[in-house]
């Protein structure tokens, strides 16, 4: 059995120099990114690099860096690479059966602007299923939607990205504030609490980002009582939900509200002029919109069948109406996604699926769930100092780092997504043939992305056991009275690292009460902010990036989004700083009391 390793976080003895090496692989991975380096490339040389540091600088025995890059790269491909299979086999089967036009034609029923349907479907819907799922899934849905839509591919990708933000504190039920609070040791009611202070606003404020970055300051004016019925619907049912309920179903019902809002309120208003991107009319006119609908567009030339029947069948011109029976029968697929999705995020669902409690296992118990110890790491690697369980500067964590690997194939979510495609295919007619030659090709089209999203979680998994995270992170605390707009920061760092703001909480929570209490700072506004500045860097993180590059049939061109969406992950960011800056030292009624 190996001996167990205690991480150090000043490996070179130099308050800069260590930082700076500690994100040599993240700058190698993002800059590679950005000069059009292919994606799997880069990652590649990012593991290395991580892997080099991990061994040459912080001295973590090989044994421990190559099991820790094996452990991540299998968390890349169950659950994350399967979500984005999953997600795209199931797009990509309904665009084969021809439905997806008739979805197109429906969403343009609603509105052809296309600023309304980015708030209608990357924030709306997006948020929905970023309550309910998490892990990349909103991403890879919405922006293989906007891409079927008529988006073009980089708009479709930074979209969705920048719109996956705001609700990402309180994804996949509420884990991430759940986690956190278990990390902190602070109430997890107060920690929602403070979180639905200060997200709110970004709520308000991401969907205006979104229509501003498609179609400018004039766009946005044109277009501002649908951004404020969107936003504003999500931002109350947010703020209520998290200060009277708890963190578990904020998105869920902000979300299932704002859509219903929305698209409520379009049927009494709409543009007064339609907006589309520039070259859109001329080369790509948008779908017919059936006789009826409060706007109206150019028809266009594409088919797709009647309704009901072997796919392929039936087919009629895209410009006559569509009847409400058509409609139904072809958004009967993303019905199935939307409900086995939240039903799968469910506590109590995914128990039973893992096989029951351990006081009452069920007939899936020893089936569905295996929990492997991972050898040379499990248990064997324990942290110390600020960032340890202890607040001591010299001792080590009580207890050693876990690293356990779970294999739930039926409860993961990409299983709920596949058992969806399933079920469409069912609903659809599509012969088996057809299924397996779609599922085939599938897996072709996301190879190289699911050998980049496995090499990346390999670098961000290198970077958390070896101490490297901590090293970055602690350059943080070193801002004094200041801390109060660098504690996002750090959580916005954590999401860039490890993909997760989740895994942000859990790697940086106790840190930040730490660093909160020794600057006589409130910690439950410094370990949420942690959480809500997460919540910014999720769209530049490596996996999100890669995610949205294949809902988006865009491979190699990850750099091209990278740059696209910095910017705006920074800039709000730096937003979120100066809110929690103002808590902390002219708004302090606004932190809930415990």
């Amino acid at each position: 059995m190996p001996l167990a390793w205690i991480q150090t976080y000043d490996p070179l003895g130099s308050a800069w120099l260590s930082p700076l090496v500690a994100g040599l692989p993240i700058l190698l991975l993002l800059g590679l990114l950005v000069l059009e380096v292919s994606a799997p490339v880069a990652a590649m040389v990012g593991l290395g690099s991580a892997l080099a540091v991990a061994i040459g600088v912080y001295q973590m025995p090989t044994p421990m860096a190559l099991a820790s890059a094996a452990y991540g790269a299998c968390f890349g491909l169950l659950p994350i690479g399967w979500i984005v299979f999953s997600a795209v086999f199931l797009y990509h089967l309904t665009v084969r059966t021809g439905q997806f036009e008739i979805v197109k034609r429906s969403v343009a029923a609603i509105s052809p602007d296309r600023r309304v349907q980015v708030l209608l479907i990357a924030f709306s819907f997006g948020t929905f299923l970023e309550g309910a799922a998490g892990f990349g899934t909103p991403v890879a849905i919405s922006a293989a939607l906007l891409i079927g839509l008529g988006f073009r591919p980089l708009y479709a990708a930074g979209l969705a990205l920048i719109a996956n933000t705001s609700p990402v504190a309180f994804g996949a039920l509420g884990t991430p504030i759940v986690t956190l609070a278990k990390v902190s040791g602070l109430d997890e009611m107060a920690l929602s609490q403070m979180a639905g202070r200060q997200l709110p606003w970004f709520s308000l404020i991401i969907p205006a980002w979104l229509v501003a970055t498609m179609s400018g300051w004039k766009g946005l004016v044109g277009c501002w009582p649908a951004i404020l019925v969107c936003g504003g619907s999500f931002a109350v049912i947010q703020f209520v939900t998290s200060n009277f309920h708890g963190p578990a179903l904020v998105d869920v019902l902000g979300g299932v509200g704002s859509v219903v809002a929305l698209a409520v309120f379009l049927r009494f208003w709409q543009p007064k002029e339609t907006w589309r991107f520039p070259d859109e009319t001329a080369q790509n006119p948008p779908p017919t919109i059936p006789s009826g609908a409060h706007a109206s567009g150019n028809s266009g030339s594409v088919t797709a069948p009647s309704g009901p029947g072997d796919a392929g069948e039936g087919r009629h011109p895209a410009d006559r109406p569509l009847t409400a029976r058509e409609i139904v029968y072809a958004w009967i697929p993303w019905i199935f996604l939307s409900v086995i999705v939240f039903l799968w995020g469910w506590p109590s669902v995914k128990t039973g699926l893992n096989g029951g409690p351990p006081t009452q296992p069920n007939l899936l118990a020893g089936k569905t769930r295996f929990i492997l110890d991972v050898p040379y790491l499990h248990e064997q690697v324990y942290r110390s100092g600020r960032v340890a369980s202890k607040p001591q500067d010299s001792d080590p964590a009580d207890q050693p780092e876990k690293a356990l690997f779970e294999l739930n194939w039926l409860s993961t979510t990409g299983t709920g997504i596949f058992l969806a495609a399933v079920l469409s295919a069912i609903w659809l007619r599509v012969a088996p043939r057809v299924f397996f030659v779609q599922c085939v090709e599938t897996l072709y089209r996301v190879r190289w992305a699911l050998l980049t999203i496995a090499c990346m979680l390999a670098l961000a998994f290198v970077t958390k056991y070896c101490g490297s995270d901590a090293t970055l992170g602690l350059a943080f605390t070193r801002s004094g009275w200041l801390y109060p707009f660098f504690a996002p920061m750090l959580g916005w760092l954590g999401v860039a690292l490890t993909g997760s703001d989740t895994s942000a909480n859990a790697l940086f929570g106790s840190l930040q009460r730490i660093t909160a209490e020794q600057l006589g700072l409130n910690p439950i506004l410094i370990v949420a902010s942690n959480s809500t500045g997460g919540v910014m860097g999720k769209m530049i993180d490596a996996q999100s990036i890669v995610v949205a590059a294949v809902a988006t049939a865009q491979p190699g061109h990850e750099g091209q989004i990278l740059r696209f969406v910095f910017w705006h992950s920074l800039v709000l960011a730096s937003m979120m700083g100066l809110l929690t800056l103002l808590q902390a030292y002219v708004f302090p009624w606004m932190i809930p009391s415990v």
